[in-house]
């Protein structure tokens, strides 16, 4: 009894690490974690948050600033009273209470103009973060169809050491009935164990492909790790509708990388315009009230601490006009570098926008081309796996040798493989096209 309760306690402590080792990973699944955990992004989230404060601290400039202090002051010896300033040669001491206020009432439509390129920035911040999503999303899911394809690879030289196999034992039996000759038995015997090392490095090319991708994910094991299966993926359920010209005018609307530089050029327009304020002069306000107590006017006129706050309560209001008239030539300069940075933020929109639609245009010719290839690639698939099944029953009865049969078989298998590279070159360039158009990447 205690044995099947031991049993059961251990079988209770495993069964939640195997249904973490049994999990798979759909693309939506890794997609997800990455944007949740991807370091990278975190980092962009956490700029975009200064940007987001600094927005924000633009807004509230343009309040008064009011400053409340209280302060004491210890004098020892021959001083000056601050209350009367009479001259005392005794210790005393005094406290100050007071509250200032300042307002800048205008500072050529600095305030205003900094606000707008703060909130251009941070609009470009957050856009920056979407781009971070938009490029680790991009990386998975090239590296989940690397598996898929890898997966789908690892099964042709699967199936095709299982053709060789029982070409083997059918090659043996001609032997022993003395229908073919010894050597054609080595020669396929040889031709196996290639078949087996193409399988070994297609598993391993599997691995180096699950790896890669769990890497992407900054995972910290690979032990475990399986992406969902997927029973075919056929590229006639992949249609290109769209010419490229309609997919990059669809892609200005959405991309971020291309709003976070429309943005980035809007806040360098404003950065100008607060440089060019600076030739302006600034008007400002402030406002103050205070009292003081001294120890001395209580020891010398018999004024009560309350008494004294309450005589030398004082109010002030000033009123000032800064006016720019020489700063060796800095508001000239920072006005100058300002006009280049946002000549520089508009260069850097149009490059986007060229390297934006040369990539559309890489991405729509690789799938026309790889469609026309799958196409071919399948007609010749069909053509050598005829011609394999032919040569494979010429040879099992002594038409033909060894070397022909080998040569059937490897048309065979390279027919095999370009068609699988030709369709996952097909989906992967549809599913960037689809993802310039704003749509979710899904198998």
């Amino acid at each position: 009894m205690n044995h099947f309760k031991l049993s059961i306690l251990t079988l209770g402590l495993f069964v939640p690490f195997l249904a973490v080792a049994q999990k798979t990973w759909s693309l939506a699944d890794c997609i997800n974690y990455a944007h949740a955990n991807n370091l990278q992004l975190k980092r962009a989230e956490l700029q975009s948050q200064i940007n987001t404060n600094n927005y924000f601290q633009s807004q509230m400039n343009i309040l008064p600033g009011v400053n409340a202090g209280f302060e004491r002051s210890y004098y020892f010896g021959r001083h000056i009273d601050v209350g009367t300033n009479q001259i005392i040669e005794d210790n005393s001491h005094s406290d100050y209470l007071g509250v200032q206020a300042s307002v800048n009432l205008f500072t050529g439509l600095g305030s205003y103009n900094t606000i707008k390129m703060n909130k251009y920035s941070m609009l470009a911040g957050i856009q920056d973060v979407e781009k971070e999503k938009v490029d680790i999303t991009l990386q998975i899911a090239l590296g989940y169809l690397e598996i898929l394809f890898q997966k789908e690879l690892l099964q042709v030289t699967r199936n095709q050491l299982n053709t060789m196999q029982m070409q083997v034992e059918r090659t043996q039996k001609l032997v022993e009935a003395g229908s073919v000759a010894r050597g054609n038995l080595y020669e396929i015997q040889a031709q196996l164990a290639n078949e087996k090392l193409n399988t070994v490095n297609a598993g391993n090319a599997l691995k180096v492909a699950t790896i890669n991708l769990v890497q992407l994910l900054d995972l910290d094991s690979v032990a475990g790790f399986e992406v969902d299966p997927i029973d075919s993926l056929n590229i006639s359920d992949y249609p290109l509708l769209l010419s490229e010209t309609e997919i990059y005018n669809e892609a200005l609307l959405f991309l971020p990388h291309l709003k976070s530089a429309e943005y980035k050029l809007k806040a360098y327009e404003q950065n100008l315009k607060v440089q060019k304020g600076r030739y302006s002069p600034t008007v400002y306000a402030n406002t103050s009230l205070g009292t003081r107590y001294s120890s001395s006017q209580e020891n010398q006129f018999g004024q009560n601490y309350s008494r004294q706050m309450d005589v030398n309560f004082n109010k002030t209001f000033g009123l000032g006009v800064n006016i720019p008239i020489f700063n060796k030539w800095q508001v000239n300069n920072a006005v100058s570098n300002a006009r280049v940075s946002m000549y520089d933020a508009g260069y850097n929109l149009e490059q986007t926008k060229q390297q934006l639609y040369k990539e559309i245009r890489q991405a729509y010719y690789d799938a026309v081309s790889s469609g026309e290839k799958h196409k071919a690639a399948a007609e010749a698939v069909n053509s050598y796996k005829e011609a394999f099944v032919y040569t494979e029953q010429k040879y099992n009865v002594g038409m033909v040798n060894s070397v022909e049969y080998n040569i059937a078989k490897n048309n065979y298998i390279k027919a095999e493989s370009e068609l699988l590279q030709a369709k996952f070159q097909y989906i992967f360039s549809i599913k960037i096209l689809d993802f310039y158009r704003g749509k979710p990447l899904v198998l």
